[in-house]
């Protein structure tokens, strides 16, 4: 789809359902996509208002207000985010803000270790936030699933075809997996997305790859290797 008439798809979503923090996540995503980070930046900042807990909304806030000039309130915005993320154990986000502070000269905060045991169940936020990390025992020989930590079951075949399914049954537990089935419902049903349509079908992606912890770089790279093949 145009960039353009993804923006404005998700304001007309935005601007339907303003208490809607998918469609502002979205809408902020697309305006980065297109370069207006100042608009991308207050789409973000305002999915974090009605989603507190959703790390990824505070890491793309803090680098479009770096595009934009605005270095103290990327900095406010990472300085939070790292907090939550490091607490929700959403590593990917947490290692943006992290790098990001550094490049700005500011501190990392310091995010003291949650005991083992502390918290033993995948923590699904209605915002679309990803699955909190696993700091429980593990059993030998347990599948460990690699977006939460957490031992699970394997799954018997990949969900679907391809190399980013592949990956998905060698990496995430069955039950992360059903879990992302549920939120992606929640995606589907917000974001009124016909996945029968390629550009819908491409929103819902990138909502799944975010959630199992498929960033750009890994996708890109499944995508390649299987060019190659």
């Amino acid at each position: 789809m145009d960039i353009d008439k993804r923006i404005a798809q998700f304001q007309n979503m935005a601007q339907a359902d303003p208490e809607n923090e998918m469609a502002h996540f979205s809408l902020g995503k697309a305006l980065m996509d297109a370069g207006r980070h100042d608009q991308a930046a207050q789409s973000f900042v305002r999915c974090t208002e009605l989603a507190p807990q959703m790390s990824k909304a505070f890491q793309l806030a803090a680098e479009c207000f770096v595009k934009v000039g605005q270095v103290d309130m990327a900095a406010q915005l990472a300085t939070r985010g790292y907090t939550i993320a490091a607490e929700r154990g959403d590593l990917m986000p947490k290692n943006a803000m992290a790098d990001l502070l550094t490049t700005l000269g500011r501190p990392v905060p310091h995010v003291a270790a949650k005991k083992p045991g502390a918290s033993k169940d995948v923590d699904l936020l209605s915002s679309g936030g990803a699955p909190k990390k696993y700091d429980g025992p593990i059993p030998p020989g347990a599948f460990v699933c690699q977006r939460t930590g957490r031992p699970g079951t394997k799954m018997t075949r990949p969900p679907f075809k391809g190399p980013v399914g592949a990956w998905i049954q060698e990496n995430i537990a069955k039950e992360t997996f059903d879990a992302w089935i549920g939120q992606g419902t929640k995606v589907i049903n917000e974001l009124r997305l016909d996945l029968s349509r390629e550009q819908d079908e491409a929103v819902y992606d990138q909502h799944m790859r975010e959630y199992l912890g498929i960033d750009d770089e890994l996708h890109e790279k499944l995508l390649g290797a299987q060019a190659r093949n």
